[in-house]
């Protein structure tokens, strides 16, 4: 372990910038972020949430998807994504059909899927990112998706 990116020893967790993004490692972060239908399903429907930075593994701990200004049609799920073994994993997969105006998707529900054993929630490949996508026809009628995701950076 690199004692510059993660000290051992001094009760507290290491926060510097990497590449002009604030990364706090060790410490549970929440992120919420409002993206427009349209970015998610244009030209392979990849919306980039957290990004590849040097030297960080991204772990997700929670997420919450809500449907806004109505409810999401056309496309046949939501996916949160990330790296793991050099391979692209879905980490949680949210129907579109549980996506109705307003309603709050958190992981777990009946209508969102996660990987076996807690895989979904344990560290992923280092600079690799943590996005999203809407895979099938393109999401239609809900104008924005809100993504809240909890997560902790973890040194390399």
């Amino acid at each position: 372990m690199d004692s510059r990116l993660y000290p051992q020893g001094k009760g507290a967790a290491s926060e510097r910038y990497i590449n002009d993004v604030l990364v706090q490692f060790g410490m549970a972060r929440e992120l919420r972020q409002r993206v427009a239908a349209a970015a998610l399903t244009t030209t392979g429907g990849l919306f980039t949430e957290l990004p590849a930075l040097p030297g960080v593994r991204w772990r997700l701990l929670d997420f919450i998807m809500i449907a806004i200004g109505g409810n999401a049609t056309t496309s046949t799920s939501i996916n949160i994504y990330g790296t793991r073994a050099a391979a692209v994993v879905e980490l949680a997969v949210v129907a579109v059909a549980a996506l109705t105006r307003s309603a709050v998707v958190r992981g777990g529900a009946a209508n969102a899927v996660v990987l076996a054993d807690g895989a979904s929630f344990t560290q992923l490949d280092a600079n690799t990112p943590v996005g999203y996508k809407a895979p099938g026809a393109t999401l239609t009628v809900a104008t924005h998706i809100d993504f809240i995701i909890k997560y902790v950076a973890d040194p390399a």
